[in-house]
């Protein structure tokens, strides 16, 4: 069994090595420390496709309110962004969750300018149900790198 998982990585390697080289986006995965979990993970956190980079959402999960949580997950954003080469600015689409509506005004003072002097489009909502892990925001972005 182990040889044909390996024969199966070695084939999916040889396939992204020859879309690279023929100059089609190639899909990655932007890990941190880049080490590969074991066993086949839920999620990945930061994919690209070419020259797009795609980050999960990202949550708080501690006590605070929401400016303190917004602050936190901005700066996670934002190691994940650097992480793989790209920045704030180069943020095109940007979606807020939010636990209550009512944070609405409080989220944008501590959001407003953490995206440069263009900031990207940005779908704002509250979540039915709340945010996983008792969150108060959850934020996703689009981005180039």
């Amino acid at each position: 069994m182990f040889k044909v998982g390996a024969a199966v990585a070695g084939l999916a390697a040889a396939t992204a090595a020859t879309a690279a080289a023929q100059g089609a986006p190639v899909k990655k995965v932007h890990r941190k420390g880049g080490a590969r979990p074991k066993g086949t993970p839920l999620f990945n956190g930061a994919v690209s496709y070419g020259n797009l980079l795609f980050i999960a959402g990202k949550g708080a999960h501690f006590q605070g309110d929401i400016k303190a949580h917004t602050d936190h997950v901005l700066k996670e954003i934002q190691r994940e962004l650097e992480n793989a080469g790209s920045s704030m600015d180069k943020v095109l689409k940007c979606n807020v969750y939010l636990n209550d509506l009512k944070d609405y005004s409080a989220m944008n003072e501590v959001f407003k300018g953490r995206f440069g002097e263009e900031p990207p489009v940005r779908t704002t909502i509250a979540a039915a149900g709340g945010i996983p892990g008792d969150s108060l925001v959850e934020i996703d972005v689009i981005a180039y790198i």
